[in-house]
């Protein structure tokens, strides 16, 4: 650190969570304000997304109070961790409500608020403040003693906004890297989408087509109360869910049931081989299960297909990833915010292009290495997404350690988006 530069308190250089009351004084209550919701906070993205108005008098209730130019931070897990924070600016009136979960900081004539949005990006400040959160799983806090105490680095004004102006350049060119390496990123996807939709589209016109029911035995989960978290047990037989079929990783298994259940629910059991689909919210992932698989079942979310001898399950489970299947199965899926598969009795008439063995065998190959190159791009482009997220990260390091110089910024992201 620089030694010119002093160190402060948040609480001593800004006004933490200013009172509501301060709207009430400026405005009455037919005059219209900005309506925040945590949705509305990006992640680590200065501009908040302000689309709701409300009149003063509707903001009842727990909501926190901001105004312009000030800086919000989600104080609740996960979006603490994430990043969530942004600078308010274009309040209508001047004046914006929002979460209760909201931490609001007001900056004094010592602490730039750009300089401040900055300081809160850090991996370091999250880290630290995620490893003193306290409360309920899924709703734990930073503590208000953590977030008024923390120090932060006390450049002179001018300073911090030279630092700002820096990192406000650099910052915009490595944004539009990222743009550009996430687009070829999905650009080496759909290359093979679109090369699996199109050599299925050719099987479909070239080979009889089956229905689906009759090369598979389906079994959907068990519904009801038959899998309630009383009956599992720390170790026993595997109870897999959706998060295989999504992930396509068998290892790591979070519930289990005894001997006792297990043959109770013994048509449900998921053996080598056997594709299970998930059925809901994030409908239509397919893995297959390897061999040396744990013992176990299938949970509720699951839909479980045991295919015949006519198909190869990596036949099938290419086939289920192309958009012919995939078409089909959002026809027929039910529910608004969820969709459910509707009925295994519609899936069963769906119409399966079926080569022999051998073609399907040849068919494998070919997607397989076409999968191998695509894979090999998309490798590539995530581990420069990742060397860029870390760029930023070293950024921020040397401005709040005061080693940050515009020729050293540029220099960095030249040689990252080269």
């Amino acid at each position: 650190m620089r030694p010119d530069w002093d160190w402060r308190a948040l609480s001593d250089v800004c006004q933490i969570k200013p009172p509501k009351r301060e709207a009430k004084l400026r405005l009455a209550d037919d005059d219209l304000v900005s309506f925040v919701p945590m949705d509305q906070l990006g992640i680590r993205e200065k501009q908040l997304r302000l689309t709701t108005d409300r009149r003063l008098s509707e903001v009842a209730g727990s909501y926190t109070y901001f105004a312009e130019g000030d800086v919000l931070l989600a104080k609740i897990t996960p979006c603490f961790e994430n990043g969530k924070l942004g600078i308010a600016r274009g309040l209508t009136n001047g004046i914006g409500f929002g979460s209760s979960e909201f931490i609001v900081f007001r900056s004094g004539d010592e602490l730039d608020p750009e300089f401040l949005f900055y300081f809160l990006s850090q991996d370091s400040f999250r880290e630290a403040g995620a490893s003193v959160m306290s409360g309920a799983v899924g709703h734990k806090r930073v503590p208000k003693e953590f977030i008024e105490n923390h120090p932060i680095p006390l450049p002179s004004v001018a300073e911090q906004k030279r630092i700002v102006a820096i990192l406000d350049e650099t910052f915009a060119g490595i944004e539009t890297a990222i743009a550009n390496t996430e687009k070829n990123l999905a650009n080496a996807r759909e290359l093979f989408e679109s090369y699996l939709n199109s050599l299925f589209q050719v099987l479909d016109e070239k080979y009889s087509k089956v229905r689906f029911g009759d090369v598979c035995e389906f079994v959907r989960g068990p519904f009801g109360g038959s899998l309630k978290k009383s009956i599992f047990v720390p170790e026993g037989y595997a109870v897999y869910e959706q998060q295989h079929a999504i992930n396509n990783q068998f290892d790591e298994v979070r519930y289990f049931v005894d001997g006792g259940k297990f043959q109770q629910m013994a048509r449900f059991e998921l053996k080598p081989g056997d594709l299970i689909m998930s059925c809901s919210g994030t409908m239509g992932k397919v893995s297959i299960a390897p061999s040396g698989l744990k013992r176990g079942i299938i949970n509720q979310a699951l839909l479980k297909l045991t295919p015949s001898n006519d198909v190869l399950s990596e036949f099938l489970k290419f086939w289920m990833e192309s958009g012919a299947f995939l078409n089909e199965i959002s026809k027929h899926s039910v529910g608004a915010a969820m969709k459910n598969v509707a009925s295994v009795k519609v899936l069963k008439e769906i119409r399966v292009p079926m080569p022999p063995i051998d073609q399907q065998e040849n068919i494998i190959l070919k997607l397989n290495e076409h999968r191998q190159t695509t894979g090999e791009l998309e490798n590539i482009y995530r581990k420069k997404l990742s060397a860029l997220a870390e760029l930023k990260q070293s950024l921020l390091q040397k401005a709040f350690s005061g080693e940050l110089t515009a020729d050293k910024a540029e220099d960095e992201v030249q040689e990252a988006v080269a």
